[in-house]
Order: structure tokens, then sequence, then C-alpha cells
């Protein structure tokens, strides 16, 4: 296997280049095995994403960052590797539409190892798309929150009518002084 300088990201990554004597069995494994550990890693970026989102541990948010930064570049190389194992496919006259029929295709395994990689693989990305989507609820959330308390401060806590005329309001408590 050979390497090359990736010129898509600002960071030059290698990416592992498509030999002519490709043994599509371990490319394709070796493609899964770091998917699946990119997969775990996220999990465990999500779940302390989440955590530091419940508690508004702003500064704990801040910190993933680089994680966040380096599993991103990291399914990147994976998507990278996946579309040249899939364009060579193509070449090959071999099944290109997906991994899952491509391994399907190659695998020599007659127990299916390498199909229940793919399948496990699958069902992981659901997991995090909803793990993702669960996070995005609670940072929208958090917004919503902070968008009342600053309409409550700027009005002064006072409800404006929506139909009517504005004198039949009585003024309520606020948080601010009746003056301001």
């Amino acid at each position: 296997m050979t390497f090359t300088a990736s010129a898509a990201s600002a960071v030059d990554v290698a990416v592992p280049v498509v030999t002519v004597a490709t043994d599509w069995e371990a490319e394709l494994t070796a493609l899964l095995d770091e998917l699946t550990n990119v997969q775990d890693e996220l999990f465990q970026l999500l779940d302390a994403k989440r955590e530091r989102l419940m508690s508004a541990d702003c500064a704990g948010i801040e910190e993933l960052q680089q994680r966040e930064e380096s599993v991103c570049q990291r399914l990147e190389q994976c998507h990278q590797r996946r579309t040249q194992l899939l364009a060579e496919a193509q070449r090959r006259g071999l099944p290109s539409d997906s991994v899952t029929k491509l391994a399907s295709s190659v695998a020599k395994d007659a127990s299916g190892k390498l199909g229940k990689q793919v399948k496990a693989a699958a069902s992981n990305m659901r997991l995090l798309q909803h793990q993702s989507l669960t996070n995005w609820v609670l940072a929208q959330r958090a917004l919503l929150h902070v968008s009342q308390l600053i309409e409550i401060i700027a009005t002064g806590g006072r409800l404006q009518p929506t139909y009517g005329d504005k004198d039949t309001m009585h003024n309520r408590g606020s948080l601010v002084d009746q003056e301001a």
C-alpha cells in the first residue's frame, strides 16, 4: 500500500491508495475497523458533550473542540478511503454502489464476518445520528431559554398585548425596576 497527501484538507493527511493487487477483504476490514474505532470515539465525545450541555459548562464544551476536530478529520479519512475503494471496485467491474454490496461480493469468509462488520458500522451510524440530534435539541432549547430571558429583561417583564388596547394591560411584577 502506498500513501499520498490529501490536498482537500487544511492539514496534510496520509490517505492509503489502492494498489494493483488489492485484497478486497483485507482492505474493507481495515476500513471498517478504523470506522468502528472512530465511531466509538464519537460516541464518547457526544456523551461528554451532552453532559456539558445539560450542565451549561461552556468551558467544558470548548475543551471538546480539539477532540471534535480530530474525530472529524478521521471521519473524512474514512470517507476518502471508502471513495477510493469504491472507485477501484468500479474500475475492476465489481459492485461499487456501496460498501455493503462490495463486501458481500468479495467476502471469502462463509461466516459473514465482513458482512457483520458492515451491519455494525451502519447501525452505529444510525445511533450516532440519534445522539447528534439529541445534542442539537439540547442546544436549541438552551438558546430558546436564553432568548426568552433576554426578552424578559428587555421588556421589563411586562406582557405586550397581541390584540386590543395597550392601556388595558396591567403592570405586573418585573425583574427590572418599573422605571427601567
